[in-house]
């Protein structure tokens, strides 16, 4: 069996998707599965481009033959070694003996650890602006280190003006059948290409913006990334989402309010604080950290202007789930934001002051109003607490 479609008279797609994927690098929830893309350019040359995940293996295999039609495979463009676009390297190695590998000099080295064969002879290391002509398509070899892995690069294909990006532009979840951006709902689908992206490569805005660069020096009708939906209608959409998440601006002026309660009446106060910011218009958003992949709520505090992190003291500490998010926010390099903060504890309140202290220490973080402090439940005095830090985060977010 084997399923192949055109994306342009020389470029096929031979990917696969696994629906039955519910956690992506085993830690980030995909409910949709996952797709693994992977092309096939036809010219006087063949050039795979990338391989697929072990999960998908048979059904990549079998695209791979039924592209190439009788043909011999001349080359495969590793872009990027991790696993998920690798696993089924050594398998196309062995099946077509022929084929070179092209991959930067780090990936060469990683091609060695992760399959135990010496693939040596059969690897030409290529690095920025090196060329390969393949008939009438010459491609373009662009180093993209650290989107996500140092050893990143990307191709531009001159003849069909198409980047296959790597793992840049790509999304969580399978397509649903679709291929192109614009036989999907676009907009509906934002959501899970900004939690890929902050998750997964958020960390290196630097280096994301250095690539948006040479990328805006091409001609590009078409990116087919490693991932999701390949982009011909809402390239510059994408290309400026990327823009603004890699240069740290938040994209939605408003609050998310993101909650770690043990028996709901931290849960409480924070939903009572999401209602007064909603009646004074303020664009709003609640989470619940404890009973959610954390990579939600991270995605969620990159793109809005202000956070709110409400918290019940748990051991004279920071209850666990909210800990570990403010930890993940350190490391995935969180900063230039506004935030508020409510606390919980029945003798101790621990949380607010802890909280405070984590986020205080990360770049340019200013604090809005006061924090909001419960003694085991919300009362009236907390009501009115939550309505002066409403009317606080409401000027500063119309600020």
């Amino acid at each position: 069996m084997y399923s192949i479609r055109n994306i342009t008279d020389d470029i096929l797609y031979v990917g696969a998707e696994d629906l039955k994927q519910t956690s992506f690098e085993g830690h980030y929830t995909t409910p949709d599965g996952m797709a693994y893309n992977s092309y096939l350019l036809r010219d006087e040359k063949t050039v795979l481009f990338d391989t697929a995940d072990r999960a998908v293996a048979e059904i990549f295999l079998a695209n791979v033959d039924k592209a190439l039609d009788g043909r011999a495979l001349d080359y495969v463009v590793v872009h990027h070694m991790e696993p998920d676009h690798s696993a089924t390297l050594d398998a196309v190695l062995t099946r077509y003996p022929d084929a070179g590998i092209l991959c930067s000099a780090q990936a060469a080295k990683m091609i060695a650890n992760f399959t135990g064969s010496d693939y040596t002879a059969r690897i030409r290391t290529v690095k920025e602006g090196d060329t390969l002509e393949a008939g009438r398509h010459t491609l373009r070899f662009i180093a993209a280190p650290m989107i996500h892995w140092p050893e990143v690069m990307m191709t531009y294909d001159a003849f069909d003006r198409v980047l296959f990006s790597a793992d840049a532009f790509g999304t969580f979840g399978s397509r649903g059948g679709a291929l192109f951006d614009d036989e999907t709902d676009f907009d509906a689908r934002l959501d899970e290409a900004a939690r890929y992206y902050l998750n997964i490569v958020g960390k290196y805005g630097v280096q994301v913006q250095n690539v948006l660069k040479k990328a805006a020096a091409l001609d590009v009708a078409l990116i087919c990334p490693l991932h999701g939906f390949v982009l011909r209608s809402r390239i510059a959409d994408a290309i400026a989402k990327y823009d603004v998440w890699s240069s740290y601006k938040p994209e939605i002026d408003g609050v998310c309010v993101i909650y770690a309660s043990v028996y709901g009446h931290t849960a409480a106060a924070a939903h009572a604080l999401a209602n007064a910011l909603r009646k004074r218009g303020v664009a709003t958003d609640v989470l619940d950290v404890t009973n959610a992949d954390k990579s939600y709520a991270l995605a969620k505090a990159f793109r809005y202007s202000h956070s709110c992190f409400a918290a019940t003291t748990y051991n004279a500490g920071v209850f666990v789930a909210m800990e570990e998010l403010l930890a993940d926010l350190k490391a995935h390099g969180f900063k230039n934001r506004k935030y508020a903060l409510m606390e919980n504890g029945s003798w101790a309140p621990m949380s607010g002051k802890l909280m405070d202290a984590s986020l205080a220490a990360m770049p340019g973080m200013t604090k809005v109003g006061d924090t909001v402090t419960m003694l085991s439940a919300p009362n009236t005095q907390t009501l009115d607490a939550i309505e002066k830090l409403a009317d606080a985060l409401s000027e500063s977010v119309g600020g």
